[in-house]
């Protein structure tokens, strides 16, 4: 059987993830400029925190090899894969795509027959810019639906695929997704580029609302001493509202949600909007009313339980408890940390505690996004909104 020969560029949760799926059936390049990273690759070490993705290394016969030489990595591909991280940048009020762009400018250089797919989040319009930029079809948007902890899952069982393009390796392409996947009859939408982008941007900024409005439900609940999960069970239990994405937490955070919303406000920027903005400003309510609850215990030291922002993930980045911290340090509260990802004995200027058991003798309240079964046996002197124990 003759393989296709795909280049995925970034090897960060998306790409890893797509790049161990497609290599059960495909002839698999990750393309990175991180040589630690492409090292750990080509040794079938996982580059982020992901329990499938380490059994498939090692259990899987993978085609699966990593580069930093562009040339060699785009030069022969049917299909570049564009995985690289975009991120809000507040100045420009627009996505930073600048690792988007270089990646299609090279590949349309070396390659000018493949198939280029881009997974970043990108500003609605952006892709019809490259194509007219370059005068090519070939360059088309296909949207990622992936949690973190649960990326190589998410991408076997897919809730859904969508394409944005009309290049007519786009159905190869979505064939090339199935045919590794391990679910059957997967919903597939062909749409234009603008709608494949609207369609993540808004997909996460409602995830985003769901968040925002569960834990405004919950700042009520403890506002007037009220049991806020029984409020929510009942709440959850008419169907068209339904479970998921209920669990009362510190604020949403992570890669995608907070830069999401944001993009998604910066492209109304021409359109009447009040929902998409006060998603945003609620999030910032949210960590100022938690903040306020921390501070109603008068502690001495406020012990800050993992930056992660869920179990299963190595991710820091716009983690809600961030938030927290940099609030809490305004009112002169000493602050320490554990946080195992962490090998100094310092973050950001706040110690860092990774004896587990000095950090809870230490701390007069342990401030934990989520609980864990570690903190058990001080649950009394642990503040925290999780009250499904559940991500």
């Amino acid at each position: 059987m003759i393989k296709n020969r795909i280049t995925i560029v970034g090897s960060g949760f998306v790409g890893m993830s797509l790049g161990v799926m497609l290599a059960q059936k495909n002839d698999v390049v990750i393309l990175d400029i991180d040589k630690e990273r492409v090292d750990k690759i080509n040794k079938k070490i996982n580059t982020i925190s992901d329990k499938e993705i380490d059994s498939f290394l090692v259990e899987k016969d993978l085609s699966l090899s990593a580069t930093t030489d562009k040339k060699s990595a785009f030069s022969s591909s049917e299909f570049i894969i564009i995985a690289t991280p975009t991120d809000y940048d507040p100045q420009e009020n627009y996505f930073n795509t600048e690792s988007v762009d270089s990646c299609v400018a090279h590949a349309i250089e070396i390659n000018q027959n493949a198939l280029i797919v881009i997974k970043s989040t990108i500003p609605v319009g952006h892709t019809k810019k490259l194509q007219k930029k370059y005068k090519t079809d070939r360059i088309i948007f296909s949207p990622e639906f992936l949690r973190e902890g649960n990326a190589l899952k998410d991408n076997l069982f897919p809730s859904r695929i969508i394409v944005g393009g009309h290049h007519e390796l786009c159905r190869k392409f979505v064939e090339i997704l199935r045919d590794c996947s391990l679910k059957e009859d997967i919903e597939t939408l062909f749409v234009g580029s603008e709608e494949a982008e609207s369609i993540k941007l808004f997909a996460n900024a409602y995830l985003a609302m769901r968040v925002s409005f569960f834990n405004e439900l919950d700042s009520y609940a403890l506002e007037n001493n009220l049991n806020s999960r029984s409020i929510i069970d009942g709440v959850c239990l008419d169907r068209r509202i339904g479970k998921g994405y209920n669990n009362p937490s510190f604020g949403y955070g992570g890669y995608c949600l907070p830069k999401d919303t944001k993009q998604l406000l910066a492209n109304f920027d021409k359109v009447p909007q009040n929902i998409i903005e006060a998603i945003i400003l609620s999030n910032s309510t949210r960590k100022d009313f938690i903040t306020k609850q921390i501070l109603k215990y008068k502690p001495s030291v406020v012990g800050i339980y993992r930056l992660i922002m869920k179990e299963g993930s190595d991710n820091f980045r716009s983690s809600s408890i961030k938030g927290i911290i940099s609030r809490v340090i305004d009112y002169d509260v000493e602050i320490i940390i554990y946080e195992p990802g962490i090998q100094d004995r310092s973050y950001q200027g706040i110690s860092v505690v990774n004896d587990i058991e000095k950090f809870k003798v230490k701390s007069d309240i342990i401030v934990a996004n989520r609980m864990s079964k570690s903190l058990l046996d001080v649950k009394m002197k642990c503040f925290t909104r999780d009250l499904f124990n559940e991500n």
